[in-house]
């Protein structure tokens, strides 16, 4: 049965990049991303994981830990790193899984068998300090990701995993937020102090509260 929002992210202990890895473990206290790729010495793959090497200090401001994986061996892991690193200009600094057994593939659902029945599609999960899914997102293998939008995502996750708000349409860090209607105008008095605009009675928009 496929992983759904809000379900425990399934654990497991596997052979990285960076040697074996318990998921549960190493995502300590912490948010992570796992992330799958179709195959080794593929072209939108290589960018994907150059990118994503780029970004990981932007994922390390956020406590949020990022995992990659495909089904190639570890050898073919270790033998790509240097490509991603000459074409790309980033060294590989995120844990590589190798499942060549589809050990974390079945558990995450990732391989598709109408899109192709032995690689991974490009799959992403979120994963919360408690441990739970909080987002899932997949792609074709033709279509590299927007990592700028999953880090766009965990900005609202975490703002939202910690106050009584939602994020709107194109919302990026420091915009101004909703209130969510559960919410009553008394008690939001007592939350927001920095007053909202209401343009519906469901509809309060008010300054980020964290800024």
């Amino acid at each position: 049965m496929a992983l759904r929002l809000g379900d425990l992210a399934p654990d497991f202990t596997v052979e990285t990049t960076d040697g074996k890895l318990n998921f549960h473990e190493y995502l300590g206290d912490g948010w992570g991303v796992l992330f799958s790729h179709p195959k080794d010495f593929t072209p939108v793959c290589t960018t994907e994981l150059g990118m994503v090497a780029k970004l990981k200090p932007e994922f390390d401001k956020r406590n949020v830990k990022v995992v990659g994986l495909s089904v190639d061996g570890i050898e073919s892991h270790n033998a790509w790193v240097g490509d991603i690193e000459e074409t790309q200009g980033t060294a590989l600094n995120f844990p590589l899984i190798a499942d060549s057994d589809r050990v974390v593939s079945d558990l995450y659902d990732m391989i598709h068998p109408n899109a192709n029945d032995t690689l991974t599609v490009r799959s992403v999960f979120v994963i919360g300090a408690d441990k739970k899914v909080k987002l899932i997102i997949t792609y074709p293998a033709s279509t590299g990701r927007n990592f700028d939008e999953i880090l766009r995502v965990i900005d609202s996750l975490q703002l939202t995993a910690n106050y009584s708000v939602a994020t709107p349409v194109n919302w990026k860090d420091g915009e101004d937020v909703i209130i969510v209607p559960a919410l009553s105008d008394e008690d939001a008095q007592a939350k927001f102090p920095k007053g909202w605009k209401a343009l519906k009675p469901y509809l309060r928009v008010t300054p980020q509260p964290n800024k």
